[in-house]
């Protein structure tokens, strides 16, 4: 078509008024079939002049860019683009004539976080360069999909480790712990041939020194025994307890429990639990754990204090839980990351809490999400799927809606 176009074009002068009204008819199909494809794309495409002012712009690019399409031509196209990261990458790679594929840009546009894949290539027409091609991609789903499945493999190739660390870690502890604890009981039962030995000031710093010494052996060993029922947990199958609870109940409990804690850490913890929040089944005893690790997580986050937002809500076929802080944030860099094994900022952590979250969570049937910005606060997301049994309900009364609405007999 195009070239029936393009032979037409040139003998205009002869073409009777019939076979011009054609030509425009045949030219206005050609740009309605090429608008349609432009705006079907699952992309973003954005198209510039050789001056950088923005001629062209499909619907997928609004949508991922918090851009201003109001006029196309004037502007340079990163004076349109609101997100200051983008624009500053534009103006810079335009600018210079740099030909850069898959710059990777955090974007949130009209409320939602977006993971974009930004490319800047030239147009060549000719062999000359007639302009710029803009294509965005939005990431989001596919990064997260490969960060599962690294968690994945992660916790999977953890489980071939577990049997080693039982034997050669956890067994030895728990002998230098007994060996220790005799070490107390001999001190304890020397300590007056000590002080016969030495004078009164002398015996006492001595064995203070001692009682000392061994309380700081005993901490390690508290600690290495922590890590090791951490990783032990991590790898080994649950057995998960599944039974129909209430949420809502459940998280009331955890802040109960919580409420001293938090309020000796200057923390307001807000609820805002949807009413009538549908049954789901879980293992009350997990689930309270990954809700204690997130509370606990937050109030680390805001050491001088802040506000906790618990939320639930219903949606489809799942329920929603958010725990939301205001503290430090967590770096862009890190984001991808907090959920992978021994991944820790904090000088004592072992780096598996978040790891265990992810993992029960999954082996209920669930995802977990995670917003930050520093300096800002940090937003944990829980989905996890309604039973089977309130999905069949809710089609079924959507099948009697229907019905009643008929004509059929």
């Amino acid at each position: 078509m195009r070239n029936f176009i393009k032979r037409a074009v040139k003998k205009l002068s002869k073409l009777t008024r019939e076979q011009l009204e054609e030509l425009f008819i045949s030219s206005a199909a050609e740009i309605d079939r090429l608008k349609t494809v432009l705006e079907s794309l699952g992309q973003g495409i954005l198209v510039c002049d050789t001056r950088h002012a923005l001629v062209l712009a499909n619907k997928c690019a609004e949508r991922f860019l918090p851009i201003g399409l109001a006029e196309p031509g004037g502007d340079s196209v990163w004076l349109r683009v609101w997100d200051e990261k983008i624009a500053a990458f534009l103006e810079s790679t335009l600018k210079s004539g740099d030909r850069v594929e898959e710059r990777e840009f955090n974007v949130e546009s009209k409320g939602i976080q977006r993971l974009l894949s930004v490319s800047v290539l030239p147009l060549v027409r000719e062999h000359r360069v007639t302009g710029s091609l803009i294509y965005i991609e939005d990431i989001t789903e596919k990064r997260g999909r490969e960060a599962r499945l690294r968690r994945a493999e992660n916790l999977a190739s953890l489980t071939t480790l577990a049997a080693g660390v039982a034997h050669e870690i956890k067994n030895p502890l728990g002998s230098i712990s007994i060996h220790i604890q005799l070490m107390q009981k001999a001190l304890k039962a020397n300590r007056k041939l000590v002080e016969q030995a030495l004078p009164r000031d002398g015996a006492d710093s001595c064995l203070d020194q001692l009682d000392k010494y061994i309380a700081v052996v005993n901490e390690e060993i508290d600690r290495l025994n922590h890590i090791v029922v951490d990783f032990l947990f991590a790898v080994r199958p649950m057995d998960l307890d599944l039974r129909e609870g209430d949420l809502n109940s459940l998280i009331g409990e955890l802040v109960d429990f919580m409420s001293f804690e938090l309020s000796d850490a200057r923390i307001t913890c807000d609820l805002e639990l949807e009413e009538n929040l549908p049954l789901l089944t879980f293992d009350e005893r997990y689930l309270k754990q990954v809700l204690l690790n997130l509370v606990k997580n937050a109030t680390a986050a805001m050491p001088a204090g802040g506000k906790l937002t618990i939320k639930t809500e219903s949606k489809d076929s799942e329920v929603y839980i958010s725990v939301q802080d205001t503290g430090l944030g967590i770096p862009e860099e890190n984001l991808s990351k907090i959920f992978e094994p021994y991944f820790t900022t904090k000088a004592t952590g072992s780096g598996l809490g978040l790891t265990l979250v992810f993992k029960i969570i999954r082996e209920h049937q669930g995802e977990i999400s995670v917003k930050s910005r520093e300096g800002e606060g940090t937003c944990f997301t829980i989905s996890l799927p309604l039973p089977q049994r309130e999905r069949r309900l809710i089609g079924f009364e959507e099948g009697r809606g229907a019905a009643a609405g008929s004509d059929a007999p």
